[in-house]
């Protein structure tokens, strides 16, 4: 046994910190009085969700390595990144919120004189590794430093694309606060934020800090990171009220009826955040496509009157087999469908939601390889109802890796990679 215990030490010294940390002590006996919490694991609102789409390896390379479609899945040119500067953000936003999408799923929002941060990702790559995983397509606008201070950081999950330790480890050094899901604070502990900064909240739990009351709202979506995979850790999305205004981020999420939900009870919003890329026939309970994104909006605003939605989860990293400009031209048809607002920024172009005028312009097109056919190759590929791995999911994606102790690593040097979740 004691030679058991020396293999299993050593493992675990080899474990990359990037890893984070399991709940343990009381954080566990919490996770455990939880209502969203049976059978050992977090339960998915409206039933499990597929996280590992049945089928065999040689059908999803298929897809993956098709020689038509894989060049679409990156940009033929350089991103238009706007280089946001001090200046950008200095002076307070004439409507009292303005928006600045850097990429992903990160965006700072200054909202009633408070700013936030949602899922700060400033890493090359979404991996527990700096020489393998999703690589950067386009630059950070700013550098982190750059910023300027933040009041509160608001983590949405622990997978690599949403939580990334040399970004927290750099925020760990300044005053900001973090609102994280249940379970999610043990990483943070890990990487050096201190317990008395962390307001760790289940669904439906909220939150004052500095005038602003964050939510934490249901996701359907999973969790994890390192070699064994707990589920203990939970996912969410947000809700952040100030006094004159209110804005959501859907974190990583299926289409699931709790958007109507969460739209009665805290909507509807000045803006709201929702992810739509990543997505696939092949795991359909835990990513959204640009219609279903753009039907939970609908759901959460009560109808296309109220303010724009901001696509997030996009153009970044490529951690799908749908073409890179397929979110952007399905989030513009979708919202001109139904007569929604849609705001649709450059990486680190700041904007203000309330203001007359949003970004409008399909800046993706002048640089993506046939974007008017991205929609259309995209559904192709659904259509022939070719079926993924039942593992590529995890060993995809450069977040979580599970049972069995298969390596934590995926991708190559290469930024194109197989799927995210």
């Amino acid at each position: 046994m004691a030679g058991f215990r020396t293999l299993s030490s050593g493992l675990r010294a080899l474990q990359p910190g990037a890893f984070g940390a399991d709940p343990s002590g009381e954080r566990m006996a919490r996770i455990r009085r939880s209502p969203h919490f049976k059978d050992g694991v977090f339960q998915n609102p409206g039933g499990p969700a597929r996280t590992r789409p049945s089928g065999s390896t040689l059908d999803f390379a298929k897809v993956f390595f098709d020689k038509d479609t894989r060049p679409r899945r990156v940009p033929k040119g350089t991103v238009p990144v706007h280089s946001t500067t001090l200046a950008d953000i200095a002076r307070p936003p004439a409507t009292g919120l303005r928006l600045t999408w850097m990429g992903h799923s990160s965006v700072l929002a200054e909202i009633d004189g408070r700013r936030v941060l949602f899922d700060p990702v400033w890493g090359e790559r979404c991996s527990p590794f700096s020489f393998a995983g999703p690589k950067r397509l386009h630059p950070v606008p700013l550098p982190l430093a750059a910023l300027g201070p933040v009041d509160v950081v608001v983590i949405s999950h622990d997978h690599y694309d949403h939580l990334d330790m040399p970004t927290i480890k750099a925020l760990a050094g300044t005053d900001t606060l973090f609102a994280v899901p249940l379970g999610v604070g043990a990483h943070l502990e890990h990487w050096g934020v201190s317990a008395d900064r962390l307001r760790e909240l289940d669904w439906h739990e909220t939150t004052k800090i500095g005038g602003l009351t964050l939510t934490a709202t249901p996701a359907r979506h999973f969790c994890g990171r390192g070699l064994r995979n707990t589920q203990h850790t939970l996912w969410a999305s947000w809700v952040v009220a100030g006094d004159g205004h209110r804005i959501y981020h859907s974190g990583d999420t299926g289409y699931f009826d709790g958007f109507k939900e969460i739209g009665a009870e805290h909507g509807p919003f000045d803006a709201t955040m929702i992810q739509i890329g990543a997505y696939s026939d092949f795991w359909p309970d835990i990513h959204m496509t640009p219609e279903e994104g753009m039907r939970a909006h609908l759901d959460l605003q009560g109808g296309p009157e109220h303010g724009p939605m901001l696509p997030i989860h996009w153009a970044t990293f490529n951690l799908a087999t749908h073409p890179w400009a397929d979110p952007g031209e399905g989030t513009l048809a979708a919202a001109r469908a139904v007569g929604a607002g849609v705001a649709l920024p450059r990486p680190g172009e700041p904007f203000e939601p309330m203001a007359e005028t949003v970004p409008s312009e399909p800046w993706w097109r002048g640089v993506a390889l046939d974007p008017a056919g991205a929609r259309a190759a995209g559904e192709a590929l659904a259509g022939a109802g070719i079926k993924t791995v039942s593992d590529a999911a995890a060993v995809a994606q450069a977040d979580t890796v599970s049972d069995g102790g298969r390596s934590a690593g995926k991708g190559t040097e290469d930024p194109e990679t197989l799927p995210a979740s």
